[in-house]
């Protein structure tokens, strides 16, 4: 082999090396920006998760320690309820929960289900 044809191999073998260094990089940067994507997804939902609210229902028909019991038991455990207070003197029931897990409406249809008419009296967000 001559030298000529020499430098012309070593000049393809660098040029297919470059092109292979060239299509890992854009394969890598490729890989990088997905990933950017995913977690910063991941992250903005991890934020919406930390928020809460709290409401307080006029339940028109609770008239005794037995009632009191009855929701504390049952809407106590509904899914993304963080805090239940019951207070008989004024017939109210003050609930804090995760708005991402579940709804005023949900917890209206809850307190239905158990057999409690209720009415939001007041709502405030916290976090």
């Amino acid at each position: 082999m001559n030298n000529f044809s020499y430098s012309v191999i070593q000049l393809f073998n660098y040029s297919v090396t470059q092109l292979l260094n060239y299509k890992a990089m854009k394969r890598f940067f490729l890989i990088m920006l997905c990933s950017v994507f995913a977690f910063s997804t991941v992250f903005a939902q991890s934020v919406k998760k930390n928020e809460k609210e709290t409401v307080t229902f006029n339940v028109k028909n609770m008239s005794c320690d037995n009632c009191v019991k009855k929701i504390e038991k049952n809407i106590a455990f509904e899914k993304g309820i963080t805090d239940l207070q019951c207070q008989l003197s004024s017939k109210t029931v003050k609930v804090t929960y995760q708005t991402d897990r579940t709804t005023e409406k949900q917890l209206i249809a809850a307190f239905k289900k158990i057999g409690f008419e209720v009415e939001p009296k007041e709502t405030a967000q916290t976090k």
